[in-house]
């Protein structure tokens, strides 16, 4: 039998589960109040704060530590990996405090998990991680040779519908030719072919979300980033989080703006309506790469719950393709299946080697 602790730290919260086998113990979503965490200048600076809680919340939860055979992460923002699980080692963990990709929270994941694994002598995981590139080559070409499209988004959660779809329908993952999209905060479009994520439109170039801009016209970026008015910290935080329905409403939850839309608000209509035709525009051109060669399209993530929002989209793409829906994001599943493949000798963990 195996014991899993599952670490997924998010912005605002750390949401922790222990899975015994396939069966979850419990969940729990401890939330951090944007007073504390504004104590913090740098994420990283959080670590102590974050790992304490999850020992005393784990303990309150009358789980020992010392039985756990294994903690697995989600990943944070590292260089280019491959899909499925790293070990996590000191190269990673210093990767990730000194040279990650960006600042983002899930970072603080895989060192929390490192600290686990050193003080009760059990392997730590990252599977999935935000930054897994698999991209194939012709797809990362862009208008200029200095910039290259990446493979960043919701791997995890769109590479464990991908493999929920292949395993219901009795197929190997390898064998599908799928498009998923990640509907949440953010918002990401993804390829699956031959067993890889062949293409991935992240939210920095793809639709807007409820709190991110997504693709944006270039010549006025370029306008409103050389206008003065804004330094790279502003503008990023625009873009990631003070955009799509954050801008226009003031708030991350679809279901308010599904609300107002209903109501009768024109300006709620239009903006809804526009970020799930977004979406299947996106999708569109997933099947084009494969020359609509696709077995099904996979609506998956909170907001895939509504039926509204997901039927808006089925509608504009079921000639591609039938349209399934998986709701909710499956994160700490995933993430604790992924584990267990490796320690059941399904799969061979990775080792992470670090760039300075």
């Amino acid at each position: 039998m195996e014991k899993l602790l599952i670490i997924n730290p998010g912005s605002t919260s750390t949401k922790i589960a222990v899975y015994e086998d396939e069966k979850q113990l419990f969940v729990e979503n401890i939330n951090h109040d944007s007073e504390t965490l504004t104590k913090f200048s740098e994420i990283m600076d959080q670590y102590e704060f974050r790992r304490d809680l999850i020992y005393k919340t784990v303990e309150e939860k009358g789980v020992s530590l010392d039985q756990l055979t294994a903690v697995v992460s989600r990943g944070g923002l590292l260089p280019p990996i491959e899909a499925g699980a790293y070990r996590v080692n000191e190269d990673m963990v210093w990767q990730l405090r000194n040279k990650p990709q960006n600042e983002h929270a899930s970072n603080l994941g895989a060192v929390i998990a490192f600290d686990i694994s050193t003080k009760y002598d059990i392997p730590a995981f990252i599977y999935d991680g935000v930054t897994v590139d698999e991209m194939l080559p012709l797809l990362k070409i862009t208008g200029l040779p200095e910039m290259r499209r990446k493979g960043l988004g919701h791997n995890l959660n769109m590479r464990a519908a991908a493999m929920r779809y292949a395993k219901e329908h009795d197929k190997e993952y390898k064998d599908c030719s799928l498009i998923v999209a990640h509907l949440g905060g953010g918002i990401s479009v993804s390829l699956h072919e031959d067993g890889r994520v062949a293409d991935i439109v992240s939210d920095e170039e793809g639709p807007f979300s409820p709190e991110r801009t997504g693709g944006l016209p270039l010549f006025q970026v370029i306008d409103m980033a050389t206008s003065g008015k804004y330094d790279k910290k502003s503008l990023m935080k625009m873009v990631k989080n003070k955009g799509g329905f954050v801008a226009y409403f003031g708030t991350t939850d679809t279901r308010e703006v599904e609300k107002m839309m209903k109501d009768g608000d024109k300006k709620a209509e239009m903006v809804y309506k526009a970020m799930t035709l977004n979406i299947a525009k996106h999708i569109a051109s997933e099947a084009a790469v494969v020359n609509g060669n696709v077995e099904a399209v996979i609506l998956t993530g909170g907001i895939a719950y509504s039926e509204t929002f997901t039927g808006m989209i089925a509608e504009r793409v079921k000639f591609i393709a039938p349209v399934i829906v998986y709701p909710g994001e499956n994160e700490m599943e995933s993430l604790a299946l992924g584990g267990l493949r490796v320690l059941r000798g399904k799969e061979m963990a990775k080792e992470f080697h670090r760039s300075e």
